[in-house]
């Protein structure tokens, strides 16, 4: 594996350690913090990061007032919050089907589970007059429950089975017809259009607490889900086989981590609109430095995929003032460069 990634052969082989991997996590969420603190502080009116620390200490004492506590604390503290809970999401959804499908290409957006969610929200906000979160959250569920389990039975058609070829292929298809029908049903229903202008770029933008509450108690479950999972993961990368005799429940392994993806992925999609890439790079990037071991390919994952899509937000806050660019529409810039990278190159990090 280390010759597969030439400029970081000595860092790989240190981070294997656990030792190594432990403080590795510690500046990961060090990290994280301060990518917190900078989403606090950039936007339309720069906040010195003194003055936001001082402003979530009054906060925390009960005590704040004012436009800098309102900037900080009441708009854009709800909407940090909001995004690493998605990004976690994304980045986990994604992991679990990389580690599923054996498949080191794969991601929510990629097996066309976001589309299948955004498009069964496009249907609530069309034909069913949904208009908050605590309502299209369901159709998006549904919709990332359906998609998921369509890729996997035309995947398994044929005397092949669910290859991972196969199932991308089949994964990128549903996205594209299911974004298709979509962007006609926007196209045709202005009211459609209206509710689906911003979401269906993916974004943060006016996500606040309500979102958060909406969504967390099924993010949380699909994390823990995906922590059950782990072990079984690993056996399964040796073979199904291998894994069966090892005692890991393949069955009830692969039952798991598609209701935990649909939980992820939907509740994902439904907060903050089908975003796209971080489920496929985090993952990714994180194997080459923890190796293939599922249980610290999660936690960094969850971790490091928040890290990803809040620094695209606040990316997308800067770039064309005085307005704002949709966090997805930054995640796909990067994103897209990195997938064209991984796909020409000849060895691909294997699961």
């Amino acid at each position: 594996m280390d010759e597969r990634v030439p400029h970081v052969p000595a860092l790989v082989s240190v981070m294997r350690g656990t030792g190594t991997r432990s403080v590795g996590l510690i500046v990961a969420v060090v990290v994280l913090l301060a990518t917190i603190v900078g989403s606090l502080a950039v936007g339309a009116r720069y906040i010195p990061p003194a003055d936001v620390l001082r402003a979530l200490v009054d906060a925390v004492e009960g005590r704040g007032s004012g436009e800098i506590h309102e900037i900080v604390v009441g708009l854009r503290l709800p909407r940090a919050f909001v995004g690493a809970v998605v990004g976690a999401s994304l980045g986990v959804a994604g992991a679990l089907i990389q580690a599923l499908t054996r498949n080191p290409l794969a991601d929510p957006g990629i097996l066309g589970v976001n589309a299948g969610a955004g498009f069964l929200v496009t249907v609530g906000i069309g034909w069913f007059g949904v208009g908050d979160i605590q309502g299209y959250v369901w159709f998006s569920f549904a919709g990332a429950a359906a998609a998921t389990l369509l890729v996997f039975v035309i995947g398994n058609t044929g005397p092949s089975g669910a290859t991972p070829v196969r199932l991308t292929l089949v994964g990128v298809a549903l996205g594209a017809l299911l974004s298709g029908i979509s962007s006609m049903i926007s196209l045709l229903n202005p009211t459609v259009f209206e509710g689906m202008r911003f979401w269906g770029a993916g974004t943060l933008t006016s996500r606040d607490e309500h979102v958060l509450w909406a969504v967390l108690p099924f993010i949380l479950i699909g994390l823990v889900l995906a922590a059950t999972v782990a072990a079984p993961l690993n056996a399964i990368a040796l073979g199904e086989d291998l894994a069966r005799s090892l005692g890991a429940g393949v069955l009830r392994t692969r039952i798991t981590v598609i209701v935990a993806v649909t939980l992820l992925a939907g509740a994902a999609t439904a907060a903050a609109g089908p975003i796209g890439f971080v489920g496929l790079m985090v993952p990714h990037v994180v194997r080459w430095f923890v190796g293939p071991d599922q249980k610290w390919i999660l936690v960094y994952t969850a971790v490091c995929a928040p890290i990803l899509l809040l620094g695209a937000d606040v990316v997308g806050r800067v770039v064309v003032p005085p307005q704002e660019m949709q966090v997805g529409i930054v995640t796909a810039f990067i994103g897209a460069p990195v997938l064209v990278y991984l796909a020409r190159r000849r060895k691909i990090t294997g699961l």
